[in-house]
C-alpha cells in the first residue's frame, strides 16, 4: 500500500500535526515530520510521545518505519510535494491569531513549482490570500496553496482522523487540491471542495457554533436552578429534535481547550476588524467565563466564607482523555478559590505534571483519596472515567465536609446522598 501513496511532510508535531502524521502513516504514506523543537524530535525518534492522546503512542510505535522525524526542512522538501502546516496560532493580547509560526514556515519554503502548502493550522479568513501575496512578492509564486482545516477532538483525535464526518478542501482548482482530495479518499468521508476563504470560515464557524450551543445550555441550566427544572431532562427533550440534536447539550462549568476559546475570539475579532460587531459571540464568551465562576458561588452558598477552607479539585485537564491545560476551567477555579482564601488540593490521572507549574499554591495529590483528605468540599472539574468508580463510602471517612459540587453532572447524586454527601450539580 505504501508504494501506491505519495509521501507527505507535516510541519509541526503538536496535537494536530502528530495525529495527522500518524493517521496518514496508518494509510500507508511515508511521512516526514518536521519541528524546530529538537528535544521533541529527539523524544519522538526514541519512541516517546510528548503528548497524551489515547492510542497515539501505540500507533506511532506500530507505524514507526513510515514516520521520519527531523528538525530540517530539506529532507521533507526533497521527498514530499504536499507540505502540511500544523503549527500553533495562539491568540494575541488583541484577540487576533498569532501567525508568526505560519509566516516562519512560509519564509523557509524555497521557490518551487512542485510543492504545495496545505494549511492545517487554524487561521483567520483571508490568510490564504495573504500568503499567496507573500509568495508572489518573494518570488515563490509557483508554490500552490490549499486550505484543509482539521476537525479533530482531543481525546478522540485518532478516531476522528480515521472516521471524519467531512473533509474540507479549499483550493484554486489546481493539482494541489486534487492531490489532497486523493490523499483523503480512502477515508470515505463526505467532501466539501470549495474556495480557500470559505474553507477557512468553515473551521471558525463550526467551532463558534458548538461553543454557542454549550453556552446556551449552560444558560438554560442556570435558569433551571432558579425554577426547579432539571436541565438533564430538558436537554434530553431538546436533543430529540433532529433540528437541534443531542450533541453539545451537556451543561457544565464552561468550555476550554485549544480550539473553542481561541476560535470564538478569533471569529469575533475577525468580524470586528471587518467592521461588524458579532454580538452573539460576545455573549458566548461572557457566559463561558461567568459559568466557571458560578462554582465559587455554589461553594459559598453552603460554606459561607472560603477563608481557610480546603477545597479538592478532581480533574484538571480541560476535558477527559487529554493532558491539555489550555484554557482549562481548573486554572480559573484554583485562582479564584485561592483569591477567596481557600486552600486547594487537586488530582488528575494524566495532567498533573503539566498542570503543576500553571497552578502555583495548589497541592498536587497522587490519588483521589489523598486529594480529598480533610477537604471541606470536593469539586469535580473533569469527567475522567475513574471518578465514576470512586468509593464514596471510603471518601466519607477522610473528608472533613460533605459537600460535592459536580461541575460536569457526571456523578450519581443518589449514590453520593446514600453515602452522606450533599450533592450539587449544574442545573439540577
Amino acid at each position: 500500500m505504501s508504494n501506491e501513496r505519495e509521501p507527505i511532510a507535516v510541519i509541526g508535531t503538536g496535537y494536530v500535526g502528530l495525529v495527522t502524521a500518524v493517521g496518514f502513516a496508518e494509510l500507508g504514506n511515508e511521512v516526514w515530520c518536521v519541528d524546530i523543537d529538537a528535544e521533541k524530535i529527539r523524544a519522538l525518534e526514541q519512541g516517546r510521545v510528548p503528548i497524551y492522546e489515547p492510542g497515539l503512542a501505540e500507533s506511532v510505535a506500530a507505524h514507526r518505519e513510515r514516520l521520519h522525524f527531523t528538525t530540517e526542512l530539506a529532507p521533507a522538501l526533497e521527498r514530499a510535494r504536499l507540505l502540511f502546516v500544523a503549527v500553533g496560532t495562539p491568540p494575541t493580547y488583541s484577540g487576533d491569531a498569532d501567525l508568526s509560526a505560519v509566516h516562519a514556515v512560509i519564509a523557509a519554503i524555497p521557490a518551487s513549482d512542485r510543492h504545495a502548502i496545505v494549511m492545517k493550522s487554524t487561521v483567520p479568513v483571508g490568510t490564504g490570500a495573504a500568503i499567496r501575496r507573500e509568495l508572489e512578492h518573494t518570488g515563490k509564486g509557483g508554490v500552490a496553496y490549499v486550505s484543509c482545516p482539521e476537525f479533530l477532538k482531543e481525546g478522540a483525535a485518532l478516531e476522528d482522523f480515521r472516521h471524519p464526518d467531512r473533509v474540507v478542501v479549499g483550493d484554486d482548482g489546481d493539482w494541489a487540491g486534487e492531490a489532497v482530495v486523493k490523499l483523503y479518499a480512502p477515508l470515505g468521508a463526505p467532501l466539501v471542495r470549495t474556495d480557500i476563504p470559505s474553507a477557512e470560515m468553515i473551521k471558525l464557524a463550526s467551532n463558534a457554533f458548538l461553543a454557542t450551543k454549550i453556552s446556551f445550555i449552560n444558560e438554560i441550566a442556570n435558569v433551571c436552578e432558579e425554577t426547579g427544572a432539571n436541565v438533564i431532562e430538558v436537554a434530553r427533550g431538546m436533543g430529540l429534535d433532529r433540528r437541534i440534536g443531542e450533541h453539545f447539550l451537556r451543561p457544565g462549568i464552561g468550555f476550554g481547550g485549544s480550539c473553542f476559546p481561541k476560535d470564538v475570539s478569533a471569529l469575533k475579532q475577525l468580524a470586528g476588524n471587518s467592521g461588524y460587531h458579532f454580538q452573539l459571540l460576545t455573549a458566548v464568551i461572557e457566559v463561558n467565563e461567568l459559568q466557571k465562576r458560578r462554582v465559587i458561588a455554589k461553594l459559598q452558598k453552603h460554606l459561607g466564607s472560603l477563608v481557610g477552607r480546603r477545597v479538592a479539585l478532581l480533574g484538571l485537564a480541560f476535558k477527559a482523555e487529554t493532558d491539555d491545560m489550555r484554557e482549562a476551567s481548573s486554572l480559573v477555579l484554583s485562582a479564584r478559590l485561592q483569591g477567596e482564601g481557600a486552600l486547594v488540593s487537586a488530582y488528575d490521572p494524566v495532567a498533573a505534571d503539566v498542570a503543576g507549574p500553571l497552578m502555583p499554591g495548589v497541592t498536587m495529590a497522587g490519588s483521589v483519596l489523598e486529594a480529598v483528605r480533610d477537604a471541606d468540599a470536593v469539586v469535580l472539574v473533569t469527567e475522567w472515567p475513574e471518578f465514576a468508580e470512586v468509593d464514596w463510602g471510603a471518601m466519607a471517612s477522610v473528608v472533613r465536609g460533605r459537600l460535592v459540587v459536580d461541575g460536569r453532572n457526571f456523578l450519581d447524586g443518589a449514590v453520593l446522598a446514600a453515602a452522606g454527601f450533599q450533592y450539587e450539580g449544574i442545573g439540577r
